[in-house]
């Protein structure tokens, strides 16, 4: 149930209450509205925020799923008739997936059904949907600041400020949103903070590759993350999880050079397999067959430096993975 004009939510319009207590029909979904529009709502009693939790049967789902958006149920049972096993996953097929035409629940099926029911609930309840409904659900400072990580706040209040990789540092600002992460560093308004969605779509139509791709990026073996880069070289932290194995893989247009700097690592280099410990190294030349696998029990870390023409994450041959990904798969 509404407790303020949020023009973050979209809105579910009750028709007559049904025979069982506080269940209502629905007469209308509404979007988002602007805040006069969320005034109204909130002043009618008639309209409660859109929480997206919807409650049924699988059977029920694809009942109305066939019925209302069948060429999303025909790319969805193609893709799962296609799937593949890898371990305990389930990959659907790849290409017919990217069939279905993209919707959500909302406009697919919950606005078109005639079995919708809505159920009016109060439990204080947030989708915490922007940053400053994170600062509104958060344990607050005496200044009203919302404080993580290394935060130096003078003459600051009202403000939600996080920092993950860095010291952050604010003076003389008040109902503030900071946001600093090994990606990128948010500054915005509490007011302004359901915009940032404009940022993304700047992102996006740029190319930028902070839309892409994360400075860390997981993998079934462990994760890289991205410390440093330039024309013609990067540098990465790889750790592999223990008795992870990386794929048998070469590289057209880069060659690597791996230190350990924590646990143990067996390389497969052409026809050459060995051992490295910590502070050990060893080169991969620009179009050799190569692997890397963890046969310790603690997580391996390895710096890698890449160096060549090109160091896209695409530039990939695999040769053996027990993963099962697909060729030239990141």
């Amino acid at each position: 149930m509404p407790t303020a004009p949020e023009t973050g939510y979209g809105y579910i319009q009750r028709g007559p209450e049904r025979a069982e207590n506080q269940v209502y029909s629905v007469a209308n979904f509404v979007e988002k509205p602007d805040t006069a529009t969320a005034q109204q709502y909130l002043a009618s009693g008639d309209y409660d925020w859109n929480s997206g939790i919807f409650l049924l049967q699988a059977g029920r789902w694809l009942d109305e799923i066939r019925t209302h958006q069948p060429a999303i149920l025909a790319a969805c049972e193609a893709a799962m008739q296609d799937g593949t096993q890898d371990n305990d996953f389930l990959r659907v097929g790849h290409e017919q997936f990217l069939a279905s035409p993209g919707n959500s629940i909302d406009y697919a099926v919950m606005e078109h059904t005639e079995r919708a029911v809505v159920v009016p609930f109060s439990a204080g309840w947030s989708d915490i949907g922007a940053w400053s409904s994170l600062w509104q659900v958060c344990p607050r400072d005496a200044d009203g600041n919302v404080i993580r990580g290394d935060v130096i706040a003078e003459e600051t209040s009202n403000s939600l400020l996080i920092a993950e990789s860095r010291c952050l540092a604010t003076v003389g600002v008040n109902d503030l949103v900071v946001v600093e992460t090994a990606d990128a560093v948010l500054v915005a308004h509490k007011d302004k903070a359901q915009d940032v969605r404009a940022i993304v779509e700047q992102l996006k139509a740029s190319d930028r590759d902070e839309y892409k791709v994360h400075r860390r990026v997981y993998r079934p073996w462990g994760d890289y993350e991205g410390i440093d880069n330039g024309p013609r070289f990067q540098v990465k932290r790889l750790t592999v999880k223990p008795g992870a194995t990386l794929s048998l893989q070469m590289h057209r247009h880069r060659a690597e050079h791996w230190v350990v700097v924590k646990g143990t690592a067996r390389v497969t280099c052409g026809s050459d397999t060995f051992s490295l410990h910590e502070n050990e190294s060893t080169y991969i030349p620009m179009g050799e067959t190569h692997r890397l696998e963890n046969p310790g029990n603690i997580p391996l870390e390895v710096i890698e430096i890449q160096s060549g023409s090109y160091l896209g994450e695409d530039d990939i041959v695999r040769f053996e993975d027990v993963y099962d990904r697909v060729q030239n798969a990141s």
